[in-house]
């Protein structure tokens, strides 16, 4: 299934840590030093924290946004891209919206965004496997766990929130529509387990290539590693103590990962193997790989009923038709609960970049209004 109503990110924050930690069996880069190694500390260590916008009941630091930002950027250099101008404006005004609504959020809008925050972030714990591997992860955007949780505890109780106010509901007549309108939608590719050890060929800072005699003697290393995994030694436990993979090492080299996700040496030596075999050691631009195949689960249609990380089929649909209502309404309600909640941007600079994002918008949108219609061409 391939809709956002079934990701597993929380927040941008997670999507730079999930990313990092997801796309490949890759090198995490450590975060700059701040007062506890978080780029966004050491921001606040030299600026101070001044507060940034504010409104009834509420008032933003600049190390939230800092926070944001250290994460989103995470994300998109994890992916090779770049954040697009406007981005940062844009995350303050997320998390102006996310305060108006947990100032009007009820007692049970709390008990079930909690309750939802806890079941994505049961799910996000399990694909890193360990707690230390997930805490290194975190670290290298700059985040705690405690950060983690509680920012996505505010989003999912805002979210309900808004869900409350706005007052929409999804049928199952609804539902059942969408999941028989939308078959490709819930294939779910064929996938492969398995455990992997690897030694890099590159360092781990700079990501420039090792000195030569430094990858001669990793290759001599795996090729020790690759006999004594074939003489029976215990895979788990040589990468627990040999991989230099911080993303899963401490669970013994494990993942799980359909095609298209992991570089394409590592994908195509992973799905070529039976189960329990052991690779010949795989190269790529991470270093050398070796590759023992656990299982493989085949590609399948999910039913309504099929669960998918602790949520049923049929409850995701359900979340996502409410999310595009929710879109629908969500702009006008959003803009007088702004004036209600008399929000003032008190950054200078942020404040004239909102203005102009704003000016940009309502100018996209009379363009809009007042463009000509295309003429049909059949």
């Amino acid at each position: 299934m391939n809709r956002k109503f079934l990701s597993t990110a929380l927040t941008a924050l997670v999507l730079g840590v999930f990313s990092a930690h997801a796309t490949s069996p890759a090198m995490a880069t450590p975060a700059p030093a701040g007062t506890n190694g978080s780029p966004s500390d050491a921001l606040t260590a030299l600026f101070g924290d001044p507060v940034i916008a504010k409104g009834k009941g509420f008032e933003i630091k600049q190390s939230a946004l800092d926070q944001i930002m250290v994460g989103a950027k995470g994300q998109a250099a994890a992916s090779g891209q770049q954040l697009p101008p406007d981005f940062e404006v844009r995350a303050l005004h997320q998390l102006i919206t996310i305060q108006m609504l947990l100032q009007i959020a009820t007692d049970a809008d709390r008990a079930a965004g909690q309750k939802d925050a806890d079941l994505q972030f049961t799910n996000l714990l399990k694909h890193f496997g360990t707690i230390e591997a997930f805490n290194r992860q975190l670290k290298a955007v700059g985040m705690t766990m405690e950060d983690l949780r509680a920012k996505a505890a505010q989003e999912a109780i805002a979210k309900q929130a808004l869900k409350t106010a706005l007052n929409v509901s999804v049928s199952d007549a609804e539902i059942s529509s969408f999941y028989t309108g939308h078959p490709s939608d819930f294939e779910q590719p064929e996938k492969v387990h398995v455990r992997h050890l690897l030694l890099t060929t590159v360092d781990q800072a700079t990501q420039a290539p090792l000195p030569a005699d430094q990858v001669a003697a990793k290759r001599k290393q795996i090729d020790d590693l690759l006999r004594r995994a074939r003489a029976g030694e215990d895979f788990a436990t040589l990468a627990r103590q040999y991989s230099e993979d911080p993303g899963s090492k401490d669970n013994g080299g494990e993942y799980t990962f359909p095609r298209g996700q992991m570089v394409a040496e590592f994908e195509t030596a992973a799905f070529a193997l039976t189960n329990n075999q052991i690779s010949d050691v795989v190269t790529t631009k991470f270093g050398y790989h070796i590759i023992k195949l656990l299982d493989r689960t085949p590609a399948k249609t999910l039913e309504l009923t099929s669960v998918v990380d602790g949520v049923p089929v049929s409850e995701s649909i359900k979340n996502y038709l409410l999310q595009q209502k929710i879109a629908k309404l969500e702009p006008d309600y959003l803009a007088k609960l702004k004036k209600t909640s008399d929000v003032e941007i008190v950054d200078a600079k942020l404040k004239a970049d909102s203005d102009a994002d704003e000016a940009a918008a309502a100018a996209a949108a009379a363009a809009d209004a007042t463009a000509p219609a295309v003429p049909d061409q059949k």
